[in-house]
């Protein structure tokens, strides 16, 4: 009789809900990229099909919401997950489905990249969309990822619905009022911003936690959102606290941008595997 083979340790589970990007550069295919490249094993729920390539979406198509959520709640019910990370969620119907199953898991944290528009511009998110994100899913959320123009659009939502637009004043007012509104981090990434330097600042509900400054480099990425905010939920699924896994995930996405590289007629795509790259030329070198 032949002897049970031991189960070797699962790695930390991450859960991504995200609509499917066929150039790997942005969307699920980078969330599971980014994951796997962390160490972690990543699921996913697909939120939406799209039509792009590296120049721009042609095409959003978004899945049923009760797919959505069967999905999810399959993979739930099987596997033990540690995070979930939200990206682009495709219409008001899955967001709500989406905010009803991670709000049977309140212990798990929720990394939420509010998809907005596509680097070129092209809309994601209509005001309904951003108005349920706002009262379904803030309220979840342990860290929130904007870029300067989405804090600045969520923020105006809020300030419209309050009949308040004062918020509209500075990035940190942005971020104190995206916490109010429910969700303990905010992460505001200045890559939109002028300057030399990239200035990323963390917020809490007692004001800047952190503020990190990174070299800015050449050219145009597609994916450094969804890059950076999959590798804060790999961080946290290892057990690193928030502080620490916004650091760690900066690092990881600086350095996929400098390695990043130019497939088609568009932007750039982070290498999100550049230090397999870099350890083979280390072994052709020996």
């Amino acid at each position: 009789m032949a002897a049970a083979v031991p189960a070797n340790p699962s790695p930390s589970i991450v859960l991504s809900f995200a609509a499917s990007d066929p150039t790997g550069g942005a969307g699920l295919q980078a969330d599971i990229l980014t994951l796997a490249s962390l160490g972690c094993l990543p699921l996913s729920v697909v939120t939406a099909i799209t039509v792009q390539d590296t120049a721009g979406v042609e095409g959003v198509l978004p899945l049923d919401a009760e797919w959505v959520a069967d999905q999810a709640r399959a993979l739930l019910e099987d596997m033990p997950v540690a995070v979930f990370k939200l990206g682009m969620l495709g219409s008001v119907e899955a967001i709500t489905a989406i905010a009803e199953v991670i709000s049977d898991y309140p212990d798990i944290p929720v990394v939420l990249d509010p998809v907005l528009a596509s680097g070129r511009g092209d809309q994601f998110a209509d005001e309904e969309m951003i108005e349920a994100m706002i009262g379904l899913l803030l309220p979840q959320t342990t860290l929130l990822t904007p870029n300067s123009p989405e804090a600045r659009r969520l923020a105006q939502q809020l300030g419209e619905a309050d009949g308040d637009a004062r918020h509209e004043r500075s990035l940190a007012g942005c971020a104190h009022s995206l916490i109010d509104a429910g969700c303990e981090y905010v992460l505001v990434t200045g890559t939109h911003e002028a300057g030399l330097q990239v200035v990323n600042t963390l917020y809490g509900s007692h004001g800047a936690v952190r503020t990190d400054r990174w070299d800015r480099l050449p050219g145009s990425y597609h994916g450094s959102g969804c890059t950076l905010a999959s590798a804060i939920a790999a961080h946290l699924a290892s057990g690193v606290d928030v502080v620490d896994a916004v650091l760690g995930a900066q690092e990881y996405t600086w350095r996929t941008l400098a390695a990043g590289f130019r497939p088609g007629m568009g932007q750039f795509i982070p290498d999100r595997l550049f230090w397999s790259r870099e350890a083979d030329e280390e072994a052709d070198e020996a």
